[in-house]
């Protein structure tokens, strides 16, 4: 008995394309987001694909509908999938000047995301507690061979994955998600995982 999840990271905002800090601020998808978007939905839409969850951020719900629209499927919202609350970095263009200046305490977090977050927002292994909680309870309704979709974020699919492999978090900057990218994860147990595929842009070869 095992579960199958396709993790995806939403499409392209435009502050993903500005390099600004999105957090929990609800951005939409940017016009390039909803093409990568309908791309993968062109991908998955022969794939027995039994449940549709998503975070609740607009970004991620709106790619996760475009992605169930082929399987007619309803899309479940789970705020556990949120990404990670960068607290006052949110809206803020990652630069050096910010992280040198504007955000003075930013360099700890950075070297070390476990212990506490400079942004007065959330800690990774905060958002990696919640994460990894809510992906236990999606796995423990689906181990009868079923394969479902997560449409989320960056850092919550990255603490996905370091959980799975036994990483050090610390490191997790080292994993390089792309908009719309495509993960395969099979789950034997709610607890323990095999990475199949990691950041496949493929079907956006065409775009």
């Amino acid at each position: 008995m095992s579960c199958r999840i396709y993790f995806i990271r939403h499409g392209q905002t435009t502050w993903n394309a500005e390099f600004k800090f999105q957090g929990h601020t609800d951005v939409p998808l940017s016009r390039l987001g909803i093409e990568q978007a309908e791309f993968l939905a062109r991908r998955l839409r022969d794939y027995k694909i039994t449940a549709f969850y998503t975070s609740d951020l607009t970004r991620a719900v709106k790619t996760a509908e475009i992605l169930a629209q082929p399987h007619n499927l309803p899309v479940m919202p789970v705020p556990g999938l949120r990404e990670v609350n960068f607290g006052s970095w949110e809206g803020k263009v990652f630069t050096k000047e910010v992280k040198d200046k504007l955000i003075d305490s930013g360099k700890n977090w950075w070297d070390s995301p476990l212990d506490g977050s400079g942004s007065q927002g959330e800690s990774f292994s905060q958002m990696s507690a919640r994460v990894n909680e809510a992906i236990r309870s999606i796995v423990e309704r689906h181990l009868d061979d079923q394969e479902i979709v997560v449409v989320s974020h960056g850092g919550v699919i990255r603490a996905v994955v370091a959980a799975v492999l036994g990483m050090d978090l610390v490191c997790y900057w080292r994993l390089r998600l792309d908009n719309a990218c495509l993960n395969i994860i099979d789950f034997n147990s709610p607890d323990k995982g095999i990475l199949v595929l990691f950041n496949d842009l493929s079907h956006l070869s065409c775009s």
